[in-house]
């Protein structure tokens, strides 16, 4: 060990010594040679760094949060350090299903001569429904209720939809209208089981065919006084299997002190029957739907007028209905309601409609029909599905 240190100190001694002797020997010129040498030899290349894509024009990025954290344990999330896309899932959205279209289909429920045909025709702006329901002198009554679907595909705007109008000709037109809903309950139930049965299919179709009611709309007839017992009896029945919507119909036949009269007491008869209507409070999801469907369900029973016909009115072509004293204007909110429940059915809850009968009746439905029979057994072949149901 000695010997080693001895060897190791004599080393450095040596190695000292010989820069000294260096930089004494060349001076400032070996410094200029060394700094020379140095400056021969190329700096690595730096590569730049990737540019971040720049935001489309038209979207705007929300303003960093300050928050540390949204909760007990719960951070907030990054702040971004440039456009990413994650905005773009409404444009793919709308791109697919522009592509593919949708299915709304909407029944409609209430005694003859109320309009029924005519309100869809304006609703939708088209002759979705061309049958009349009034009979003619050479055509009977039917002893039951009949269920009758027309379908019709409608494009607005690149969007494609597949609508099915399901008409219910001779409920309430007997002299015995005891159970008459038992057939438009049994059509209903009928398009779960078609679409549980596909459901439960080893091979299942990319896109099963929906033929579910999404909406009812059960027209009451503008007597002014109070709702039937058939009425109450039909909605206390069919509430629990799909989206009722309650519609005055023929409202310019009441004055405007009369029709809010018959509003607030259906309201209250449907609220002392236990009746809950689309949408229902125990749906809402937030505080914003909340408050929105308020509104909503203060204004139900829609009081509507239907018409297909136009007639000039202050030099301009209306949707209305001539009477003897003026035209009852169908788009006007000082005549009726037929706005509010376009609005409503179409350009801010059709989506939900269809949302809510999926989740909350279907899937009521497919638990039950699970539970009742230990699971469905799949089954080989769907070509029953296939075949378009106009009867029943």
């Amino acid at each position: 060990m000695a010997e080693l240190c001895a060897v190791s100190q004599c080393m450095v001694c040596v190695y000292l010594y010989w820069n000294s002797f260096i930089c004494v020997f060349l001076g400032g010129g070996g410094l200029k040679l060394k700094l020379n040498a140095m400056s021969a030899i190329s700096p690595p290349e730096v590569k730049p760094k990737p540019a971040v894509p720049a935001k489309p024009s038209h979207v705007t990025l929300p303003p960093a949060s300050t928050h540390s954290s949204q909760g007990p344990g719960r951070l907030s999330p990054p702040a971004l350090l440039g456009y990413v896309g994650i905005d773009t899932i409404i444009q793919q959205m709308r791109k697919k299903t522009m592509k593919t279209g949708f299915d709304f289909n909407i029944m409609t429920v209430g005694h003859s001569g109320l309009g029924k045909s005519t309100l869809v025709n304006t609703l939708f702006k088209s002759q979705v429904n061309r049958r009349s329901d009034r009979w003619s002198r050479d055509e009977r009554i039917p002893k039951t209720v009949e269920i009758r679907s027309v379908s019709h595909v409608i494009e607005e705007g690149g969007v494609k939809m597949k609508l099915t109008v399901i008409d219910t000709p001779g409920f309430g037109d007997q002299v015995n209208n005891e159970n008459c809903w038992e057939p438009i309950s049994k059509y209903i139930n009928e398009q779960y089981e078609k679409f549980l049965k596909e459901e439960v299919n080893i091979t299942r179709k990319k896109r099963i065919p929906d033929t579910r009611v999404h909406c009812c709309l059960y027209f009451i007839s503008p007597t002014g006084h109070s709702l039937r017992q058939l009425d109450i009896k039909f909605m206390k029945h069919l509430s629990g299997v799909v989206n009722i919507i309650p519609v005055i119909a023929k409202s310019d036949t009441l004055t405007p002190e009369e029709k809010n009269e018959f509003k607030q007491r259906v309201r209250k008869e449907l609220e002392m029957s236990g009746i809950e209507f689309y949408p229902q409070k125990e749906f809402d999801e937030d505080i914003e739907d909340k408050n929105y469907n308020d509104k909503i369900r203060e204004a139900m029973p829609f009081a509507v007028v239907g018409s297909d016909k136009e007639y000039q009115v202050n030099g301009k072509r209306v949707l209305g209905r001539k009477t003897p004293w003026g035209v009852v204007e169908v788009e006007n909110p000082n005549h009726c309601e037929f706005v509010q429940l376009r609005d409503f059915m179409i350009r801010s809850h059709l989506q939900d409609l269809k949302e809510t009968t999926h989740n909350i009746y279907y899937e009521t439905y497919r638990a039950k029909r699970l539970n009742e029979n230990g699971g469905l057994h799949p089954l080989a072949s769907s070509s029953q599905a296939d075949a378009p149901q106009s009867n029943v």
